[in-house]
């Protein structure tokens, strides 16, 4: 009787063992950031049908932040239809807001709440993580460590999820009239060094949505080069990944975003190094022209979403075979209102170099092979001619490289290469369009 309930026993353990890997497998498997990810924030109540679920995954969207961890039915769907979902309601909720709250989150939500919260957890296929806030201030971020440490502990499986304000937020050195920090710092480079010494997660995520106001949309690009640029050096310094949230949607009062304004988005992501991009937004939750309408119908942002995101997973498994080392702004004219404001150096390098047959502007993100054997590296390659998809054109881009073999692709695959006089290459780009140049160290 000993021997049996012994061998039970241990049989049991066994079985135990076999399903936290297999919980931690599943986990894994859920948000697989091997890949290039699309996502998109909100669903409204009214958006929650099977037929609209589908059209999630029909548009391109991996995954959806802002679903109820109760709503197991919705949960379901997902799951279905092969959706991920980031789920709210699993423990409490912060918003830095106007910045008035900076500072108070250790007071208002003490760690108690978190290890209950996270005890209540009920998994499921669907959930690929927990969201633990927005925007949050540099002075909570020593806080929202503990936070980290304390979910990881009681929910060791489940991915966190937490998103930092743009360099366009408030900071220290406003006067009394106007909006309280909301940064907590003096700089946002200092904002975000502050979250990667304090906050022990492997992104860095923010939003920036450069189509907020026509008249200022000179200034707002600069700005827009500006975050990139501190977000992707903080990733490379850190060995953080890189998520970056851009809008489909618009200000009320402004036209809905064009097609190439949601590729000039994505594609300057890409060349800085982004690995994920979520789409603001999905259903109403801020501002108008989302991609669903307050009745849970589809807009016109739809199909728009849906051809913009098919072209980022054509290229996304090539290009996820490389990691940002460093991108450059190639071909800004010096005094353009548009030319970031931080330093950024304007040529690939002494073996090659990447130009716009036409003089256009070009953002150039260089590539390294995550399987260095290979050998390979890459550049992702956006025409920065017309972020505001004014006149929309069409031109060679010319590149050339000291090693044998270069491929080049895009949305729609593989892109011929057109041999030039001068022993160069060139390709067609197009206004707010990505190429990825593949140079390998020999003729295959």
């Amino acid at each position: 009787m000993e021997t049996r309930t012994m061998i039970a026993a241990i049989a049991a353990l066994c079985m135990a063992a076999a399903n936290i890997g297999c919980v931690a497998d599943r986990a894994a498997a859920r948000m697989d950031r091997a890949k290039l990810l699309v996502g998109a924030y909100c669903l409204q109540p009214n958006a929650r049908s099977d037929g609209h679920v589908k059209a999630i995954h029909d548009c391109g969207v991996d995954f959806i932040i802002g679903v109820d961890a109760a709503d197991r039915a919705t949960l379901d769907l997902f799951a279905k239809h092969g959706v991920g979902a980031i789920v709210n309601g699993v423990v409490p909720g912060w918003w830095g807001g106007d910045g008035k709250k900076a500072g108070k989150m250790r007071e208002a939500n003490p760690l108690e709440k978190y290890a209950s919260g996270a005890a209540s957890l009920v998994d499921h296929p669907a959930i690929w993580a927990v969201d633990i806030g927005d925007e949050p201030s540099a002075l909570d971020f020593p806080y929202y460590g503990d936070v980290v440490r304390r979910l990881r502990e009681a929910i060791p499986d489940t991915p966190l999820y937490l998103n930092l304000y743009p360099n366009y937020a408030s900071v220290a050195q406003n006067t009394g009239s106007q909006t309280v920090s909301q940064l907590g710092t003096a700089t946002y480079a200092e904002y975000v060094d502050a979250y990667c010494r304090e906050v022990p997660l492997d992104y860095v995520s923010y939003d920036f949505y450069p189509y907020m106001a026509p008249a200022s949309m000179d200034q707002l690009l600069s700005r827009m080069y500006d975050n990139f640029i501190v977000v992707a050096d903080a990733c490379r310094r850190t060995k953080r990944s890189f998520w970056y949230i851009p809008q489909v949607n618009s200000r009320e009062g402004v036209p809905p975003a064009s097609v190439n304004q949601l590729r000039f988005q994505a594609n300057a992501a890409l060349s800085f190094g982004a690995e994920v991009i979520t789409w603001a937004c999905w259903c109403k939750g801020w501002w108008t022209n989302n991609v669903l309408d307050a009745d849970g119908k589809q807009t016109e942002q739809y199909e728009k979403l849906k051809l913009v995101n098919a072209e980022l997973k054509a290229i996304g498994p090539r290009y996820m075979r490389f990691r940002n080392v460093a991108t450059r702004l190639v071909g800004f004219a010096a005094g353009s209102p548009q030319r970031s404001s931080l330093p950024c150096p304007g040529a690939p390098d002494d073996a090659g170099y990447v130009r716009a047959a036409n003089g256009a502007p070009l953002i150039v993100g260089e590539m390294a092979a995550r399987d260095s054997a290979s050998g390979e590296r890459a550049f992702y390659v956006t025409a920065a001619d017309d972020p505001g998809d004014a006149h929309n054109a069409s031109f060679d881009l010319v590149f050339s490289f000291s090693e044998a073999h270069v491929e080049a692709f895009g949305g729609k695959g593989s892109i011929p290469l057109k041999r030039l006089p001068d022993g160069s290459c060139s390709v067609p780009i197009s206004s707010c369009g990505g190429v990825l140049l593949v140079v390998s160290p020999a003729a295959r």
